[in-house]
Protein backbone atom coordinates (compact mmCIF):
# COMPACT_ATOMS: atom_id res chain seq x y z
CA UNK A 1 0.00 0.00 0.00
CA UNK A 2 0.91 3.30 -0.99
CA UNK A 3 0.81 6.27 1.48
CA UNK A 4 -0.71 8.33 -1.02
CA UNK A 5 -3.13 6.17 -2.74
CA UNK A 6 -6.19 9.01 -3.39
CA UNK A 7 -7.89 12.36 -2.77
CA UNK A 8 -9.62 10.80 0.55
CA UNK A 9 -7.06 8.53 2.20
CA UNK A 10 -6.99 10.50 5.34
CA UNK A 11 -9.53 10.13 8.09
CA UNK A 12 -10.45 11.59 11.73
CA UNK A 13 -13.63 9.79 13.33
CA UNK A 14 -14.44 12.19 15.50
CA UNK A 15 -15.08 15.67 15.73
CA UNK A 16 -13.42 17.51 18.96
CA UNK A 17 -10.55 19.69 19.51
CA UNK A 18 -8.52 16.74 19.06
CA UNK A 19 -9.97 15.71 15.63
CA UNK A 20 -9.93 18.67 14.61
CA UNK A 21 -6.12 19.55 15.30
CA UNK A 22 -5.13 16.91 13.45
CA UNK A 23 -6.96 17.53 10.40
CA UNK A 24 -5.42 21.13 10.46
CA UNK A 25 -1.97 19.11 10.51
CA UNK A 26 -2.93 16.92 7.31
CA UNK A 27 -4.48 19.94 5.51
CA UNK A 28 -2.04 22.16 6.43
CA UNK A 29 0.51 19.51 5.56
CA UNK A 30 -1.51 19.64 2.01
CA UNK A 31 -3.77 16.50 2.67
CA UNK A 32 -7.26 16.58 1.85
CA UNK A 33 -8.80 15.29 5.08
CA UNK A 34 -12.40 13.48 5.53
CA UNK A 35 -13.40 14.72 9.52
CA UNK A 36 -15.83 12.22 10.57
CA UNK A 37 -18.69 12.72 12.81
CA UNK A 38 -18.95 8.90 14.68
CA UNK A 39 -22.78 10.14 15.98
CA UNK A 40 -26.02 9.77 14.20
CA UNK A 41 -27.52 13.44 14.01
CA UNK A 42 -30.44 15.07 12.25
CA UNK A 43 -29.12 17.24 8.98
CA UNK A 44 -29.85 20.14 10.68
CA UNK A 45 -28.09 19.85 13.94
CA UNK A 46 -25.09 18.64 12.07
CA UNK A 47 -25.01 21.45 10.27
CA UNK A 48 -24.45 23.36 13.17
CA UNK A 49 -21.85 21.20 14.61
CA UNK A 50 -19.80 21.82 11.53
CA UNK A 51 -20.82 25.68 10.96
CA UNK A 52 -19.49 25.63 14.64
CA UNK A 53 -16.44 23.78 14.44
CA UNK A 54 -15.36 25.48 11.21
CA UNK A 55 -15.30 28.45 13.43
CA UNK A 56 -13.25 26.91 15.85
CA UNK A 57 -10.89 25.98 13.22
CA UNK A 58 -10.56 29.30 11.97
CA UNK A 59 -9.66 30.38 15.19
CA UNK A 60 -6.74 28.39 14.97
CA UNK A 61 -5.96 29.13 11.37
CA UNK A 62 -5.99 32.92 12.47
CA UNK A 63 -3.66 32.18 15.45
CA UNK A 64 -1.32 30.67 12.69
CA UNK A 65 -1.84 33.30 10.56
CA UNK A 66 -1.06 36.19 13.31
CA UNK A 67 2.23 34.45 13.90
CA UNK A 68 3.38 33.89 10.68
CA UNK A 69 2.92 30.93 9.52
CA UNK A 70 0.31 31.53 6.78
CA UNK A 71 -0.11 34.06 4.56
CA UNK A 72 -3.26 35.41 3.51
CA UNK A 73 -5.52 32.80 1.77
CA UNK A 74 -3.68 29.81 3.00
CA UNK A 75 -6.46 29.52 5.85
CA UNK A 76 -8.98 29.38 3.13
CA UNK A 77 -6.95 26.54 0.98
CA UNK A 78 -6.73 24.60 4.68
CA UNK A 79 -10.30 24.72 5.30
CA UNK A 80 -11.39 23.52 1.93
CA UNK A 81 -9.18 20.54 2.49
CA UNK A 82 -10.97 19.43 5.40
CA UNK A 83 -14.18 17.79 4.44
CA UNK A 84 -16.95 17.34 7.08
CA UNK A 85 -18.88 14.09 6.92
CA UNK A 86 -21.77 13.15 8.69
CA UNK A 87 -22.29 9.69 10.03
CA UNK A 88 -24.70 8.52 7.13
CA UNK A 89 -22.20 9.40 4.73
CA UNK A 90 -19.16 7.51 6.50
CA UNK A 91 -19.01 4.41 4.33
CA UNK A 92 -17.78 6.06 1.65
CA UNK A 93 -15.28 8.54 2.84
CA UNK A 94 -13.99 5.14 5.18
CA UNK A 95 -13.82 2.94 2.28
CA UNK A 96 -11.36 5.11 0.72
CA UNK A 97 -9.08 5.17 3.64
CA UNK A 98 -5.68 4.55 3.81
CA UNK A 99 -5.06 6.00 7.28
CA UNK A 100 -7.97 6.41 9.93
CA UNK A 101 -7.14 8.55 13.19
CA UNK A 102 -9.67 7.82 16.08
CA UNK A 103 -10.33 10.43 18.10
CA UNK A 104 -13.54 9.63 20.04
CA UNK A 105 -14.19 10.21 24.17
CA UNK A 106 -11.80 8.08 26.22
CA UNK A 107 -14.51 5.63 27.09
CA UNK A 108 -13.59 2.19 26.49
CA UNK A 109 -17.67 0.83 25.63
CA UNK A 110 -17.23 4.33 22.71
CA UNK A 111 -13.97 3.07 21.87
CA UNK A 112 -15.09 -0.31 21.14
CA UNK A 113 -17.96 0.69 19.13
CA UNK A 114 -16.13 2.71 17.08
CA UNK A 115 -13.83 0.15 16.71
CA UNK A 116 -16.65 -2.36 15.47
CA UNK A 117 -17.88 0.36 13.08
CA UNK A 118 -14.56 1.59 11.43
CA UNK A 119 -13.50 -2.27 11.33
CA UNK A 120 -17.10 -3.10 9.17
CA UNK A 121 -16.71 -0.25 6.57
CA UNK A 122 -12.80 0.59 6.42
CA UNK A 123 -10.23 -1.39 3.44
CA UNK A 124 -8.83 -4.20 5.66
CA UNK A 125 -5.13 -2.48 5.09
CA UNK A 126 -6.43 0.38 6.31
CA UNK A 127 -4.24 1.49 9.30
CA UNK A 128 -6.14 2.61 12.20
CA UNK A 129 -4.78 4.61 14.60
CA UNK A 130 -6.08 5.80 18.08
CA UNK A 131 -5.06 8.82 19.56
CA UNK A 132 -5.67 7.66 23.13
CA UNK A 133 -3.22 9.20 26.08
CA UNK A 134 -4.66 6.20 28.53
CA UNK A 135 -5.58 3.28 26.89
CA UNK A 136 -3.01 0.48 26.11
CA UNK A 137 -3.11 -0.50 22.53
CA UNK A 138 -3.43 -4.12 23.50
CA UNK A 139 -6.71 -3.57 24.77
CA UNK A 140 -7.67 -1.72 22.33
CA UNK A 141 -6.64 -4.06 19.19
CA UNK A 142 -8.71 -6.54 20.13
CA UNK A 143 -11.88 -4.60 19.16
CA UNK A 144 -10.34 -3.93 15.36
CA UNK A 145 -10.26 -6.76 12.96
CA UNK A 146 -7.20 -7.15 11.56
CA UNK A 147 -5.01 -5.77 14.38
CA UNK A 148 -2.15 -6.08 13.07
CA UNK A 149 -2.92 -2.71 10.89
CA UNK A 150 -3.92 -0.83 14.57
CA UNK A 151 -1.27 1.36 17.00
CA UNK A 152 -1.49 3.98 18.95
CA UNK A 153 -0.40 7.33 18.05
CA UNK A 154 -0.64 10.22 21.01
CA UNK A 155 -0.81 13.42 19.54
CA UNK A 156 -0.16 16.08 21.96
CA UNK A 157 -2.43 19.44 22.12
CA UNK A 158 -2.26 21.59 19.84
CA UNK A 159 -2.28 18.89 17.60
CA UNK A 160 -1.40 21.14 14.34
CA UNK A 161 1.74 22.59 16.37
CA UNK A 162 3.20 20.19 18.65
CA UNK A 163 6.00 18.32 16.90
CA UNK A 164 6.00 14.77 18.87
CA UNK A 165 3.34 11.95 18.44
CA UNK A 166 4.15 8.75 20.30
CA UNK A 167 3.07 5.90 18.45
CA UNK A 168 2.78 2.95 21.14
CA UNK A 169 1.80 -0.45 19.01
CA UNK A 170 0.46 -3.22 20.44
CA UNK A 171 2.01 -6.69 20.31
CA UNK A 172 -0.11 -7.64 17.69
CA UNK A 173 1.14 -4.54 15.53
CA UNK A 174 2.92 -5.23 12.15
CA UNK A 175 6.33 -4.16 11.92
CA UNK A 176 5.02 -2.42 8.55
CA UNK A 177 2.42 -0.39 10.07
CA UNK A 178 4.38 1.05 12.49
CA UNK A 179 7.21 2.02 9.43
CA UNK A 180 3.97 3.47 7.19
CA UNK A 181 2.69 5.15 9.66
CA UNK A 182 6.05 6.77 10.99
CA UNK A 183 6.70 7.52 7.58
CA UNK A 184 3.00 9.45 6.91
CA UNK A 185 3.65 11.24 9.90
CA UNK A 186 7.35 12.13 8.91
CA UNK A 187 5.38 13.88 5.53
CA UNK A 188 3.86 16.12 7.43
CA UNK A 189 6.45 17.62 9.38
CA UNK A 190 5.73 15.44 12.81
CA UNK A 191 8.55 13.83 14.76
CA UNK A 192 7.44 10.39 15.82
CA UNK A 193 9.01 8.42 18.80
CA UNK A 194 7.97 4.58 19.49
CA UNK A 195 7.33 3.55 22.84
CA UNK A 196 6.17 -0.03 24.10
CA UNK A 197 2.40 -0.41 25.25
CA UNK A 198 2.43 1.03 28.35
CA UNK A 199 0.49 3.13 30.89
CA UNK A 200 1.26 6.85 30.27
CA UNK A 201 3.23 6.61 27.13
CA UNK A 202 6.87 9.00 27.61
CA UNK A 203 5.51 12.37 28.00
CA UNK A 204 2.62 11.98 30.38
CA UNK A 205 4.82 9.57 32.73
CA UNK A 206 7.58 12.31 32.58
CA UNK A 207 5.03 15.36 32.78
CA UNK A 208 3.18 13.61 35.63
CA UNK A 209 5.72 13.46 38.10
CA UNK A 210 7.17 17.52 37.40
CA UNK A 211 3.65 18.65 37.49
CA UNK A 212 2.89 16.31 40.78
CA UNK A 213 6.76 17.81 42.36
CA UNK A 214 5.44 21.43 41.28
CA UNK A 215 2.65 21.20 43.45
CA UNK A 216 4.23 19.78 46.13
CA UNK A 217 6.59 22.44 46.40
CA UNK A 218 3.79 25.01 46.22
CA UNK A 219 1.97 23.29 48.98
CA UNK A 220 5.14 23.06 50.49
CA UNK A 221 5.63 27.04 50.54
CA UNK A 222 9.26 26.04 49.24
CA UNK A 223 8.44 28.91 46.58
CA UNK A 224 5.88 30.78 44.73
CA UNK A 225 4.06 29.58 42.42
CA UNK A 226 5.41 32.32 40.78
CA UNK A 227 8.85 31.69 41.17
CA UNK A 228 8.36 28.13 40.72
CA UNK A 229 6.96 28.12 36.94
CA UNK A 230 9.94 30.99 36.19
CA UNK A 231 12.32 28.26 37.65
CA UNK A 232 10.99 26.00 35.26
CA UNK A 233 10.97 28.51 32.00
CA UNK A 234 14.60 30.05 32.47
CA UNK A 235 16.01 26.80 34.57
CA UNK A 236 14.77 23.24 34.72
CA UNK A 237 12.88 23.08 31.19
CA UNK A 238 14.99 25.25 28.61
CA UNK A 239 17.82 23.05 29.17
CA UNK A 240 15.94 20.04 28.15
CA UNK A 241 14.97 21.65 24.38
CA UNK A 242 18.75 20.69 23.73
CA UNK A 243 19.66 17.83 25.95
CA UNK A 244 16.96 15.06 26.50
CA UNK A 245 16.71 13.53 30.21
CA UNK A 246 19.35 10.88 29.38
CA UNK A 247 21.67 13.01 27.09
CA UNK A 248 21.74 15.60 29.88
CA UNK A 249 21.99 12.30 32.63
CA UNK A 250 25.39 11.56 30.28
CA UNK A 251 26.44 14.64 29.95
CA UNK A 252 27.04 15.62 33.56
CA UNK A 253 27.38 11.91 34.51
CA UNK A 254 25.50 9.43 36.38
CA UNK A 255 27.29 9.27 39.22
CA UNK A 256 26.17 12.82 40.01
CA UNK A 257 22.56 11.78 39.55
CA UNK A 258 23.07 8.88 41.61
CA UNK A 259 24.19 11.09 44.89
CA UNK A 260 22.10 13.79 44.68
CA UNK A 261 19.07 11.36 44.33
CA UNK A 262 20.17 9.72 47.61
CA UNK A 263 20.29 12.68 49.25
CA UNK A 264 17.18 13.87 47.96
CA UNK A 265 15.52 10.13 49.20
CA UNK A 266 17.29 10.75 52.51
CA UNK A 267 15.86 14.03 53.48
CA UNK A 268 12.29 14.22 51.40
CA UNK A 269 10.95 10.94 50.25
CA UNK A 270 12.56 7.50 49.73
CA UNK A 271 9.73 6.53 47.40
CA UNK A 272 10.21 9.58 45.30
CA UNK A 273 13.86 10.03 44.85
CA UNK A 274 15.48 6.87 45.35
CA UNK A 275 17.45 6.66 41.86
CA UNK A 276 16.48 3.32 39.20
CA UNK A 277 18.74 -0.10 39.29
CA UNK A 278 19.98 1.49 35.82
CA UNK A 279 21.71 4.50 37.09
CA UNK A 280 23.63 2.95 40.35
CA UNK A 281 24.24 -0.17 37.51
CA UNK A 282 25.86 2.19 35.07
CA UNK A 283 27.85 3.55 37.81
CA UNK A 284 29.18 0.32 39.05
CA UNK A 285 30.68 -0.32 35.49
CA UNK A 286 32.03 3.12 34.91
CA UNK A 287 29.67 4.01 32.28
CA UNK A 288 28.82 7.82 33.85
CA UNK A 289 28.57 9.44 30.40
CA UNK A 290 30.76 11.44 28.23
CA UNK A 291 33.72 11.36 30.76
CA UNK A 292 34.11 7.39 30.47
CA UNK A 293 32.77 7.52 26.57
CA UNK A 294 29.26 5.20 27.55
CA UNK A 295 26.32 5.72 29.65
CA UNK A 296 22.93 5.92 27.99
CA UNK A 297 24.52 6.52 24.91
CA UNK A 298 28.21 5.51 23.66
CA UNK A 299 30.39 8.39 22.64
CA UNK A 300 33.30 5.93 21.96
CA UNK A 301 33.33 7.17 18.42
CA UNK A 302 32.41 10.51 17.84
CA UNK A 303 34.62 13.98 18.65
CA UNK A 304 33.19 14.85 22.24
CA UNK A 305 34.33 17.97 21.87
CA UNK A 306 32.54 18.71 18.18
CA UNK A 307 29.55 17.58 19.98
CA UNK A 308 29.96 19.77 23.23
CA UNK A 309 29.98 22.40 20.88
CA UNK A 310 27.12 21.61 18.68
CA UNK A 311 24.93 21.13 21.73
CA UNK A 312 25.70 24.40 23.33
CA UNK A 313 25.97 26.38 20.37
CA UNK A 314 22.04 25.31 20.04
CA UNK A 315 21.09 26.09 23.92
CA UNK A 316 22.70 29.54 22.81
CA UNK A 317 20.40 30.14 19.70
CA UNK A 318 17.58 29.36 22.09
CA UNK A 319 18.83 31.27 25.39
CA UNK A 320 19.12 34.81 22.31
CA UNK A 321 15.83 34.04 20.80
CA UNK A 322 14.45 34.14 24.08
CA UNK A 323 16.26 37.12 25.13
CA UNK A 324 18.25 35.25 28.55
CA UNK A 325 21.88 35.37 27.10
CA UNK A 326 24.34 36.91 29.69
CA UNK A 327 24.74 40.70 29.94
CA UNK A 328 28.08 41.43 28.80
CA UNK A 329 30.00 44.72 29.28
CA UNK A 330 27.92 46.00 32.39
CA UNK A 331 30.49 48.33 34.43
CA UNK A 332 31.62 47.67 37.57
CA UNK A 333 31.31 49.64 40.32
CA UNK A 334 35.27 50.98 41.46
CA UNK A 335 35.75 50.31 45.11
CA UNK A 336 34.97 53.70 46.29
CA UNK A 337 31.90 53.13 44.38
Amino acid sequence: MSLIEGPDNISVAGIGRMGQGIAISFAYAGFPVSLIDTEQREAEAFQTLVSRCREDIQAELDSLRNNGLLTQGQDTQIQDRIDFVAHSNAPTALSKASFIFEAVLEVLEVKQSTYNWLSEFAPPEAIIASTTSTMLADTLADFVSNPARFTNAHWLNPAYLMPLVEVSPSNKTSEETVNQLKQLLEQIGKVPVVCAASPGFIVSRLQALVLNEAARLAEEGVATPEDIDKAVKVGFGIRYATLGPLEFIDWGGGDILYNASNYLANNIDTARFTPPKIVEQNMETNRNGLRDGEGFYNYKNIDITAYRNEKLSTFIGLLKHLDLTPKAEIPFRNKEG
